[in-house]
């Protein structure tokens, strides 16, 4: 598959001289909303069978408006839509520290969806503070990994930190691509005592506090006398 860079001159030349562009782009997804401008404009760019890899805010992966809907329903019913990478806030930090995603597809303008795999990536190597420091933690090399053998992904449990979901979900939920609309908490119980061992301990602690008050005013009696 050919990786395709869609550079932003081009997006702007595109919109400013290009009417037929433009009028591809508001069809496809008719907003003002340069995100999403974005977006419509690399499928329109792609070659059939190039393949994109783009950054987006996470609003346009859950935003309700109908032009949202309408390019992620796009991608996924149209092209064949592969991966979507959820990353922490911060990784642009000083410059942004909004969260954002990788979504990964390539035009196919048939579909092809079938599954499509999430990750929720928590580290980048760098803090993600305005420092920006380097860390141990990141998670890009597992990414990578995982990317490059799929097949291996398919037990994952929606527990993981990368699953599969399947496309009839991701339609019958508004094509809503976020990964915490599919992820699963796993929730450890707790076990607390009895109420009446709560309470005896209380009166434990109560007794001791008014020993070492009573023991606090002898030995002040016992100075001032």
């Amino acid at each position: 598959m050919e990786w395709e860079v869609l550079p932003l001159l081009y997006f702007v030349i595109c919109l400013r001289f290009s009417h037929l562009s433009c009028i591809y782009l508001l069809k496809v997804c008719k907003t003002k909303k340069t995100e999403l401008l974005f977006l419509t404009l690399f499928v329109r760019m792609l070659k059939t069978g190039g393949r994109c890899a783009c950054i987006v805010p996470d609003g346009v992966l859950f935003g309700s408006s109908k032009a949202h809907k309408d390019i992620r329903k796009a991608i996924v019913e149209e092209q064949r839509l592969e991966a979507v990478i959820s990353m922490p806030s911060g990784v642009f930090k000083p410059y942004a520290g909004v969260s954002t995603a990788i979504l990964i597809f390539t035009k196919t303008g048939h579909g092809g969806t079938d599954k499509v795999w999430f990750y929720d990536m928590k580290a980048d190597g760098r803090s993600l503070d305005d420092k920006r420091s380097e860390v141990k933690e990141n998670d890009i090399p597992d990414i990578i990994a995982r990317f490059k053998n799929l097949e291996a992904e398919n037990d994952r449990k929606r527990t993981d930190q990368s699953f599969f979901v399947e496309k009839q979900e991701i339609v019958d939920n508004a094509y809503d691509l976020s990964i915490n609309k599919y992820k699963e908490i796993e929730y450890i119980p707790v076990e607390y005592p009895p109420t009446s061992e709560i309470m005896a301990n209380l009166r434990a602690l109560e007794k001791e506090v008014q020993e070492s008050m009573a023991e606090l005013e002898k030995m002040l009696g016992d100075e001032m006398a």
